[in-house]
């Protein structure tokens, strides 16, 4: 079938399959580029592998450290007239390439939330590589259900205390408007750190510990999100900023068990970027537009991979990780430089719909939104034909 993209709110509900794996593809080249990572993982576990940082993290494990990597996520598969999801066709095509350039790669897709799902992928590590070296954790959604009270959480984006106005960007039509956002209410932030937050990190790390499965100076890392002040009350004093407060006492509970091990835990605050999760967040797309027209200009911009890759090479196996006055990796170092920050927050005061196309980036922010999705990658026709039934080989193969 001929695939376009049919975008709805802040989703895009087509995915393009070969679009997917030249994004893949091009990312491994990133990587290939800069050569091997001295001293870097080799047995890789990723927890939410298929799309943004968690791909990236996968396919900088296995591309710049020769990993054998294991990917778990919840993506559906396309069917002969039906589209797959994006991260379906992404997985497809980084268990191709892994598995020419004679790496091993299994993935499972299914509720990684889930007792069971924890259970196959230690039985896979356990028959396949013994023990991991490295476990990233990059799971997001909107929704988790507790695999001991089966009770459903449900995570929401609000301010906490009270409304919060400011600018908004209609990434669709380019218009800047303002939005209010009411506060939370009940049990809102409870239920956003307990879908959000450290928990289900912690379970896996448990399950991993109990089972033997975690080799000695094992490090594990999960992904936060700082950003500036103009951000903070829809993220870093909001809900999902009280859930990454959870997730950083976690890294610290951790760092305690694995001090048997010899092993790490680290949170790591990387950079904002364009994501199936942060396009839903108000306010922070338009941020994100400035900031890319800033830091384009600069010659300091990079996408998720180029992160990760950084994440892997100069930070967690560099022997020098250089993190901040808590602990945390900063590979939002760049973003946050005085220079970008005051740019970006003076053009933020003047930012309108009339003057935007000359302030913001609506272009790179909508290119790379598609990008995600397979769209608008050079050296892909898409006039042609696709085959969307493709499969994951190493879970068609089971």
């Amino acid at each position: 079938m001929i695939v376009a993209p049919k975008i709805r709110g802040f989703i895009c509900t087509t995915a393009h399959p070969e679009g997917c794996a030249q994004h893949v593809a091009e990312q491994i080249a990133v990587v290939k580029s800069r050569g091997l990572i001295e001293n870097g993982p080799k047995k890789v576990l990723v927890i939410g592998s298929s799309t943004g940082y968690g791909l990236s993290s996968r396919i900088a494990a296995a591309f710049g450290s020769n990993a054998d990597t294991i990917g778990v996520f919840f993506e559906k598969p396309g069917e002969p007239a039906k589209c797959g999801t994006a991260g379906w066709y992404n997985t497809a095509a980084f268990e191709k390439e892994a598995t020419a350039a004679g790496l091993y790669a299994r993935s499972f897709n299914g509720d990684a939330f889930s007792d069971e799902i924890k259970k196959q992928t230690i039985a896979a590590i356990k028959a396949d590589l013994g023990k991991v070296d490295c476990v990233v954790y990059s799971l997001a959604s909107p929704r988790r259900t507790d695999p001991k009270t089966g009770e459903v959480y449900k995570s929401v984006l609000k301010p906490v205390g009270e409304s919060y106005t400011n600018k908004n960007l209609n990434t669709t039509t380019g218009e800047v408007t303002s939005i209010t956002i009411e506060p939370a209410e009940g049990d809102d932030v409870a239920q956003t750190i307990a879908v959000m937050g450290g928990q289900d990190w912690e379970l896996w790390m448990d399950a991993l510990l109990e089972a033997g499965v975690l080799a000695e100076g094992v490090q594990t890392v999960a992904y936060s999100y700082i950003g500036p002040s103009v951000t903070w009350p829809i993220y870093k004093n909001g809900t999902i900023g009280k859930a990454k407060e959870d997730l950083e006492s976690v890294q610290k509970a951790l760092d305690s068990k694995l001090a048997a091990l010899k092993g790490k835990a680290w949170v790591s605050v990387n950079k904002a970027l364009v994501t199936q999760a942060s396009s839903a967040i108000p306010v922070v797309p338009l941020y994100i537009s400035l900031l890319y027209k800033v830091m384009k200009a600069d010659g300091t911009h990079e996408d998720t991979i180029q992160q990760m890759d950084r994440l892997l090479r100069d930070r967690m196996y560099s022997g020098n990780p250089q993190p901040d006055e808590a602990g945390r990796i900063r590979v939002d170092d760049w973003e946050m430089e005085q220079k970008v920050q005051t740019l970006v927050g003076e053009r933020w005061e003047n930012v309108n719909t009339g003057n935007f196309d000359e302030l913001g980036d609506l272009a790179g922010y909508q290119s790379s939104f598609l990008r995600l999705f397979g769209f608008g990658l050079s050296g892909v026709d898409y006039e042609v034909d696709s085959d969307t039934s493709i499969g994951v080989p190493s879970i068609s193969a089971e």
